[in-house]
């Protein structure tokens, strides 16, 4: 058992969030009439913290501090609390809570959904919510029944007393006006009947009959519809416009000027996008007209050749260098990269007074919040947030300005009326907030053991951090964002002499988080590298990484993949193989990827994917999100990359800015090692591994490596 005590002091002085896994934010002890709401079926509710309720008929409504995009935490964060509130998992319904403190991150001190952290924060807090709910009910039944609380036991919903039964709704009322305890204790996981175990996501029966609200489903009957003309290149501003022809568009009832650009507002999109087409706008390009990304890889090229900010260090690899007995020499160059969520940006806003109404799917509906009540000059508690299921986030809807919603809330603020901000897709292709793009320059030495004995290694690229509130984030002139994955890598313990070193170069093009963010690029630099020593020592490759790496957690990984894949069996003729093994956001994954080309066209038979996530507290959820992670990691190989010419980007959408289909898609298998560890996420690492895993295959195939993304018709030839 493991048990929990705080005092009111304490909690008082945390202003609800307790460092070490937070149990209950805040105890409300009051019927529905006193939270002004109205129960479904009468007048009590119990409402023991800020994350459930319990109505009288039985049904348990459960509030979510992290938004659901496909990451399945409409599901595991309600399982948490099913399992120490022991209630009926058909009676739970959920929702998303609204901006508010109890809703922090437990470890970020905001409110956000992202690093893959949804359900490891909340592991001790809702476990808890749940706990603190059951005590109280359990308690009310010891008093209705005049037994002491020993001899009851809950099941389903349900408080039961030798032959007396009375379910949670019943005692809502009694429970309500008790108070909260100080002391309440968790399951061991021996008894655990939830976590665990393969659940039903919650969220798909609405998501397959049309019922889910997303936010481009809002709808309501005085709503226009605003698209914005934004500048062809990044940082233009407007110098005049000419709305005329705009306005002459049947169902145009405005145009308006905003910071990002000029919105034109109509009955519906089609005379909203027609609108903005007639519009004649004069841009002022700024600086951002002359940036193209051919030159900007030169330019990565030349910073590459000179120091950088160091990141991490051992040894002396200038003295370690000169004595080694064999070098390696590669360069690396990864592009932008758009999200491409399948739901584009969008947002509705209503300005009514002094108050306002925001509808959108956003992973940081605080930040969002307070930017809306910033442009209105209003304070944030007049601004009402309703999160909506996002179709699609990848980093992409927690954008620290607050972008769409702030633009949004620009237009509604122009024009007066009620409006909902739609980008179409070409607006999200050429809207910026993309993956960096980066370079690696890497020389490695070995020893006559064939080991790295020095490793110097250089990577420019963007900060996602600079000149946003999360520039804190940056120690030592570090953007840890940017060489996560290589100064932690494993395989540096081994390393006597290394050396790590970043420069972070500006330009006009926004850059944001991109679904696993740095390991996107350093898991395939580092995994590549390693295959290539392995060769060059003459080495199996799990062999050779058996051989240097330290960590039991990614052995564990590889040796469990490498088993499930047979790795040592042979393919069928044309078909070739290549592992990877990468730990990010605390998860564990190793892949195998058997391939084969026929004619210069790369096939994907196979992943085998092994994950150690600590605890899988939904296993299918876990299995669902490696397979997410690697369809998507697959797009960045295959096709991904945003350029620019003359400051403009050239994709538009999904024909010239590919997505994998789903006769692409290989058999996957996820196998998951239960390792009892640390808990780590599952949203994202699942994606860096399969891009070095099929570059690996293709050396095994053609003897070349890869050495930039996405593949090259060069890349599949014979060497």
């Amino acid at each position: 058992m493991s048990s929990t005590t705080y005092s009111r002091r304490r909690f008082l002085q945390t202003g609800g969030t307790l460092t070490g896994g937070l149990l209950v934010s805040f105890f409300i002890p009051a019927s529905a009439k006193r939270l002004g709401e109205k129960a479904a079926s009468a007048d009590v509710l119990f409402v023991p913290n800020a994350y459930l309720s319990i109505t009288p008929d039985n049904n348990i409504k459960i509030l979510l501090s992290h938004v659901e995009m496909g990451q399945g935490v409409w599901t595991t964060l309600p399982m948490l609390m099913a399992e120490e509130l022991d209630c009926d998992w058909d009676k739970i319904s959920v929702e998303h809570a609204p901006p508010g403190e109890p809703y922090k991150h437990t470890a970020y001190g905001i409110q956000i959904t992202g690093g893959s952290t949804s359900t490891w924060s909340e592991f001790d807090r809702y476990r808890n919510a749940g706990a603190t709910a059951r005590a109280l009910l359990v308690q009310a039944a010891a008093q209705k029944l005049n037994v002491p609380v020993s001899a009851i036991k809950t099941e389903k919903g349900f408080v039961i007393a030798g032959d007396k039964r009375i379910s949670y709704g019943e005692l809502a009322e009694a429970a309500s006006k008790l108070p909260a305890p100080t002391n309440v204790t968790l399951k061991d996981k021996k008894d655990w009947q939830y976590l665990g175990k393969p659940m039903r996501r919650l969220d798909a029966k609405a998501k397959t009959n049309g019922a889910a609200k997303f936010g481009l489903d809002v709808y309501f009957p005085d709503m226009l519809i605003a698209v914005v003309a934004h500048s062809p290149v990044f940082g233009g501003t407007v110098k005049t416009f000419d709305a005329s022809a705009a306005k002459a568009v049947k169902g145009v009832r405005d145009v308006v000027k905003i910071p990002t650009g000029v919105a034109v507002i109509a009955d519906h999109f089609w005379a909203a996008k027609k609108g903005r087409d007639a519009l004649k706008i004069d841009w002022d390009p700024g600086a951002g007209k002359s940036f193209d990304t051919v030159s900007q890889f030169q330019e990565y090229k030349k910073l590459a050749g000179t120091k950088g900010t160091p990141a991490g260090k051992a040894g002396a690899v200038d003295e370690a260098m000169p004595k080694t007995t064999k070098k390696i020499q590669a360069e690396y160059i990864f592009p932008y990269l758009a999200h491409a969520t399948m739901e584009p940006m969008n947002c509705t806003v209503k300005v009514t007074g002094n108050t306002c109404e925001i509808w959108t799917g956003t992973q940081m509906p605080g930040l969002d919040q307070a930017a809306a009540a910033k442009i209105l000059g209003f304070k944030p508690e007049q601004v009402t947030l309703h999160t909506q299921f996002l179709g699609g986030g990848f980093g992409r809807r927690a954008t620290p300005g607050s972008d769409f919603v702030s633009e949004a809330v620009q237009v509604a603020k122009a024009s007066g009326k009620p409006i909902k901000l739609v980008w179409s897709r070409e607006d999200d292709m050429r809207g910026g907030y993309y993956r960096p793009a980066f370079l690696h320059q890497v020389t490695i030495g070995l020893g006559n053991d064939g080991l790295p004995a020095a490793w110097q290694h250089r990577i420019v690229g963007q900060s996602i951090v600079a000149g946003t509130p999360f520039e804190g984030m940056i120690k030592d002139g570090i953007d840890a964002t940017s060489v996560e994955g290589v100064n932690d890598s494993p395989y540096l313990e081994s390393i006597p002499n290394y050396s790590i070193e970043l420069h972070s170069p500006k330009t006009p093009v926004s850059v944001l988080w991109w679904r696993s963010v740095g390991h996107t690029h350093t898991a395939f630099v580092m995994e590549t590298l390693i295959d290539e020593l392995a060769t060059a020592a003459g080495k199996d490759p799990v062999a050779y990484r058996r051989s240097i790496l330290k960590s039991k957690r990614h052995l564990g990984v590889l040796e469990l993949a490498a088993e499930k894949a047979g790795w040592n069996n042979p393919l069928p003729a044309g078909q070739f193989r290549g592992i990877a093994v990468h730990e990010s956001f605390g998860s564990f994954v190793a892949q195998v990827a058997e391939i084969s080309i026929d004619k210069g066209q790369l096939k994907v038979h196979r992943v085998v994917c092994a994950v150690d996530c600590g605890t899988a507290i939904n296993p299918e959820g876990v299995r669902a999100q490696m397979e997410s992670g690697i369809i998507f990691g697959l797009t960045a190989v295959l096709y991904g990359e945003i350029t620019l010419e003359n400051g403009q980007v050239k994709q538009r959408n999904f024909h010239d800015y590919k997505i994998l289909r789903m006769n692409e898609a290989p058999l996957i298998e996820v196998h998951i090692l239960e390792s009892g560890e640390k808990m780590g996420g599952c949203g994202e690492p699942g994606t860096p591994p399969i891009a070095p895993a099929i570059a690996n295959a293709i050396f095994a195939a053609t003897g070349k490596r890869v050495r930039q993304l996405p593949l090259k018709p060069a890349d599949l030839k014979q060497a």
